[in-house]
């Protein structure tokens, strides 16, 4: 039985204990593989969506570019929030000698890698479509079960770190990505299998070297509708910190990438680069957040760990970046792209130093980390993958790229007052 629908009275304080000892190995060779385990998937996310998606896109209609990014990756988005927490919930209840998360985490990125052969082979819209939405279930599959690793495995002291080195994994893999998917934009087919192979290789080995307990003696609750239904769904009444927690991770991240992921268009268009110089810019932007974003990571998760506190790290971060967006929206120039990158940086990477820490420490139930991770996933994958739909949504009704930069900024500082409600964590 799920936590949303105990009795009141059995309700237990949101939060998670203390996890079991690993099977071998030491927390730290956890922490040291969590870097290339978040970078092997979220380069997907960097370089397809911001960058090799909307140049194949555009490379097939050029007149409407826009439009057809926009329905492609919200169809695809779609598929992707369904993904996360139904893959979490399975991965719970999967009983074999490899634990719950290993099977989930290989099975998917080997079906999303043949449908990223797909995508190279596709030749039209509707290939391109139907291979993105494959990729999205896919590695969602993979990466809901990964992020269970957290409460799964790792003590509490020392979460603040964990989720600073995941955070540091994901953005090196998401700007890395942009940089990767800029370079090899001349050959789209190469990039898509060398991701592929990529995350493939990475994430067995993963499973390999970090084997966690096996779950075939697990006792699972008998199957039912209202159990598979309630996979979408955390009781905000009940979990009120965790309500809040969703909501301003959902919010920054919404701010964020609707910017950032329709990137390529923006420096093409807006800041009027042309779309081959944007393409060649992407990398010199993208090696200017990674500076900032490490240099916050490295300072805030560890300080998060000794200070025992975690909001006021998150609210710090969402006023950060909700000020960087103020920069290109007053200079759309070259040099206001580069600053706007830099502040940015360094305030995502604040918020990505202690976010997981935080929602780690607020989950509802200890017998479903992956479904409620997933749950928790659905606000950081649903922006990152819907980034390019927002943008060219916003873009269409108000009839150009500065009117993303006011929404960026409402967005970022909801997201920095949302934390504020949370009592669980300081």
């Amino acid at each position: 039985m799920t936590m949303a629908s105990a009795p009141a009275s059995t309700v237990e304080p949101d939060g998670i204990d203390e996890p079991r000892p690993l099977v071998h190995g030491t927390v730290k060779r956890l922490l040291g593989w969590i870097i290339p385990a978040n970078l092997s998937i979220y380069i997907l996310w960097g370089a397809i969506p911001t960058v090799l998606l909307p140049l194949q896109i555009a490379g097939i209609d050029p007149a409407n570019k826009v439009a057809n990014l926009t329905i492609i990756t919200t169809i695809a988005a779609f598929a992707a929030m369904l993904a996360q927490p139904l893959a979490g919930m399975i991965s719970d209840r999967t009983r074999s000698r490899f634990g719950r998360r290993a099977p989930w985490m290989v099975a998917g990125v080997l079906i999303g890698g043949l449908a990223l052969v797909g995508m190279a082979l596709a030749n039209g819209l509707v290939q391109i479509a139907i291979a993105w939405i494959i990729v999205q279930i896919a590695y969602n599959f993979a990466q809901g079960p990964l992020s269970a690793i957290l409460p799964d495995r790792v003590p509490r002291a020392a979460r603040g770190t964990f989720a600073a080195l995941a955070g540091m994994g994901a953005m090196l893999g998401a700007l890395g990505g942009q940089i990767a998917g800029s370079m090899l934009r001349s050959s789209i087919p190469t990039a898509y299998l060398l991701l592929a192979g990529l995350a493939l290789i990475v994430i067995v080995l993963f499973v390999v070297f970090n084997p966690d307990h096996s779950s075939r003696e697990q006792q699972n609750p008998p199957f039912s509708m209202r159990a598979f239904l309630s996979t979408f769904w955390v009781n905000p009444v009940r979990h009120p910190d965790f309500f809040w927690a969703f909501t301003g991770r959902l919010l920054l991240y919404t701010g964020y990438f609707a910017v950032t992921g329709f990137q390529l268009y923006i420096l093409a268009d807006y800041i009027g680069l042309g779309e081959e110089g944007a393409a060649a810019a992407i990398p010199i932007f993208g090696l200017l957040s990674l500076v900032g974003m490490i240099a916050a990571m490295l300072v805030g998760g560890p300080l998060s760990d000794k200070l025992g506190r975690r909001k006021v790290f998150v609210f710090a971060s969402s006023v950060i970046v909700g000020v960087a967006f103020l920069v290109p929206l007053v200079m759309p120039t070259y040099t206001g792209w580069l600053i706007f990158t830099v502040i940015a940086g360094i305030g995502f990477g604040m918020f990505q130093s202690v976010d997981q820490a935080l929602m780690s420490e607020v989950l509802p139930s200890k017998d479903s980390y992956a479904k409620d991770l997933g749950v928790v996933n659905i606000a950081a994958t649903l922006p990152q993958t819907l980034a390019p739909a927002i943008g060219g949504a916003i873009v269409l009704a108000f009839g150009g790229y500065a009117a993303l930069f006011p929404v960026g900024i409402v967005l970022a500082i909801l997201g920095a007052f949302a934390v504020w409600p949370i009592k669980a964590v300081k």
